[in-house]
């Protein structure tokens, strides 16, 4: 394995609320190098970069939901003390797309975001779903993304690059020189309607039987990620973070962490 392997805890969040210090514990001896946040659960930027020093963990970027980041102008402050490099936009609410009348305001208001972070030292990234690989006025909406704004950092989820048809290798080929970190997910199963119920998007439908679509630990699915780790090697890329928002396959969250781990380690 020739990148250093971090965890997005939103994939073990039950955990981290239920016992933040002894889950950070856990995910080093799982064997990852390093941790991508998804809140903080009450500690303060200071008590947590504390933990991963003592611990041995590589605090690297945390995902902030994208009208946080907007509201509240202190919250780069924060992850700059924690010792983060990057801060990510998770997600887009549909009236902020590209086609939709509240793009170009998260285009001025996202540029903006970008100065304030890079005057901390901080690179803004944008996490993509599979709504983003639309055709919009013959252009690919997440491609009107980076085109509208050139500083913003891709982080290129794998997963749903794949469900939206495209190829994830090619992806992050495309944009060679911009990025850092990419998600490595992995999945069974095809695109359906109440996917996202997996994600915690459309918690009023009910989950897809496991035969549709399955999120699943990496190395368990359908993904081809020796080529997409080719691709991460061809463009320089930093780290690579292990996500899987709900657990499958009979395993529990940690469990699929560890999985997952274990599978790339073995590459």
């Amino acid at each position: 394995m020739k990148f250093p392997i971090a965890l997005q805890l939103y994939s073990v969040r039950d955990q981290m609320e239920a016992d933040f210090e002894g889950t950070l514990r856990a995910v080093k001896e799982m064997g990852y190098d390093g941790v991508e946040f998804a809140g903080l659960f009450g500690r303060s930027a200071a008590q947590v970069k504390a933990m991963c020093r003592e611990i041995g963990l590589t605090p690297i970027s945390a995902h902030v939901p994208y009208a946080d980041l907007i509201s509240d102008p202190s919250i780069l402050a924060v992850y700059q003390e924690l010792g983060c490099k990057y801060v990510v936009i998770p997600y887009l609410t549909e009236e902020l797309r590209p086609g939709q009348p509240g793009f170009a305001a998260f285009v001025t208001e996202v540029s903006d975001l970008i100065a304030r972070a890079a005057a901390l030292g901080l690179k803004v990234g944008y996490h993509n779903h599979d709504f983003e690989f639309v055709d919009v006025d013959g252009e690919m909406a997440i491609d009107i993304i980076y085109r509208e704004l050139p500083q913003l950092m891709p982080q290129f989820d794998t997963c749903w690059v794949q469900v939206a048809g495209e190829s994830a290798p090619n992806y992050i080929r495309k944009y060679a020189d911009r990025q850092e970190i990419v998600h490595l997910k992995d999945y069974a199963g095809s695109r359906t309607e109440n996917m996202y119920g997996l994600i915690g998007l459309d918690e009023d439908k009910e989950k897809d039987a496991p035969t549709a679509f399955e999120l699943r630990p990496v190395g368990k699915g359908v993904q081809d990620f020796p080529a997409i780790l080719a691709a991460c090697e061809d463009v320089d890329m930093l780290w690579v973070v292990v996500e899987q928002d709900e657990p499958s396959m009979g395993l529990g969250r940690m469990e699929c962490a560890k999985a997952s781990v274990d599978y790339l380690r073995s590459l």
